[in-house]
C-alpha cells in the first residue's frame, strides 16, 4: 500500500498521523469530510488542538497550533526541539509497562521537558481510553487502560518534528489566537462540546469547564475573523442552541459519527456534530 495520497493536487506523507488519542479527536473527520476544508489557503490555524487531527491530514507550510493545555503544546515543542531523545525515553516505558509502573508515572513530577514529553505519550496510550482528565488540583487521575503497547508501528516522530518547523505552538486562550487571523487565513474551530444548558457528559473530560459563555465568545471571535476574510471550519455539539449560535457564521452540515468514550464497545453509540462552513 502506498504511504502517499493527494489532497487538491498536494502529495500528502499518510504515515503522519497523531501520536495522540484525544477525546472528540477528528481523524474521522478527516477521513470523511475533507471536501469541506478549502481549497487553498495561507496560514493554517488551529485553537484547539488535542491530537492535531485535521493539521496532520492537511500538512500546512504554515501554521499556528494552540491550546490551554500546557502540557499538551510543551509535548509538541519537545517532539520538535528532540523527538529522538522522547523516543528513547518511550522505549524505556515500554519495557517497564505494568500496572505499577504507570501508577508510579501518574504521579511522578518531571522537570526535564523529554521526561515530561515522554510521560505524557506514555500515559496517553496507557491510560483508560486515552482521555485527559486531571483533578481540582490540575494532577492527571485516568485509571489504567487495557492498551499495553508503548510503542506504535505508526509512529513517524521525525515526520512530525519535520511538519512541526513549520508551525508555531502556543499555549494560550483560543480568542487570542483567533485574533491573530488574516486575510486568506484558515482556521479550524473544535471547541469542547457544551450547550447552553451545560448538560453535555462531555464536560467530565475537560479539566476546565468550556462555558456556554465561552461559546458565545467563541462565536464572536470567529464572526470578527470571517468579516477580516478568513476562512472558517467549526465543528460543535448537535444541541439546538449551538446550531442558534452559530447560524449566522456560514452553512450548517450535520456529520454522523461513532462514539469512542464508552469504556464498553455495546455501550458505544452513534452521535451527531455539527459543521460550519463560512
Amino acid at each position: 500500500m502506498s504511504n502517499f495520497a493527494f489532497y487538491n493536487g498536494k502529495k500528502l506523507n499518510t504515515q503522519i498521523l497523531p501520536f495522540l488519542k484525544w477525546a472528540g479527536g477528528k481523524r474521522w473527520f478527516a477521513n470523511k469530510h475533507w471536501d469541506k476544508f478549502p481549497k487553498s489557503f495561507s496560514t493554517y490555524i488551529e485553537p484547539f488542538l488535542g491530537s492535531g487531527a485535521i493539521f496532520f491530514f492537511l500538512q500546512p507550510k504554515k501554521a499556528i497550533l494552540s491550546d490551554t493545555n500546557t502540557e499538551l503544546i510543551s509535548t509538541y515543542c519537545a517532539i520538535l526541539k528532540n523527538y529522538e531523545r522522547v523516543y528513547e525515553i518511550l522505549q524505556w516505558h515500554q519495557s517497564k509497562h505494568n500496572m505499577k509502573h504507570y501508577y508510579q508515572m501518574r504521579s511522578k513530577v518531571y522537570k526535564d521537558p523529554y521526561y515530561k514529553a515522554a510521560k505524557f505519550i506514555y500515559l496517553n496510550r496507557t491510560c483508560w481510553n486515552g482521555l485527559y482528565r486531571v483533578n481540582s488540583e490540575g494532577q492527571f487521575n485516568v485509571p489504567i487502560g487495557t492498551k499495553t503497547q508503548v510503542l506504535l508501528d505508526t509512529d513517524r516522530f521525525a515526520n512530525i518534528s519535520s511538519l512541526l518547523k513549520n508551525s508555531e505552538l502556543v499555549c494560550c486562550d483560543f480568542e487570542e489566537t483567533i485574533n491573530r487571523a488574516k486575510h486568506e487565513d484558515f482556521i479550524f474551530a473544535d471547541p469542547p462540546y457544551t450547550t447552553s444548558n451545560n448538560s453535555t457528559k462531555f464536560l467530565k473530560y475537560n479539566d476546565r469547564i468550556f462555558s456556554w459563555s465561552d461559546q458565545v465568545r467563541l462565536y464572536k471571535a470567529l464572526m470578527r475573523a470571517k468579516e477580516r476574510g478568513v476562512k472558517i471550519l467549526l465543528t460543535n455539539g448537535p444541541d439546538k442552541s449551538i446550531r442558534e449560535l452559530f447560524s449566522p457564521l456560514g452553512t450548517i452540515y450535520a456529520a454522523r459519527r461513532a462514539s469512542v468514550i464508552a469504556g464498553k464497545a455495546e455501550s458505544r453509540t452513534v452521535t451527531s456534530e455539527i459543521v460550519v462552513c463560512g
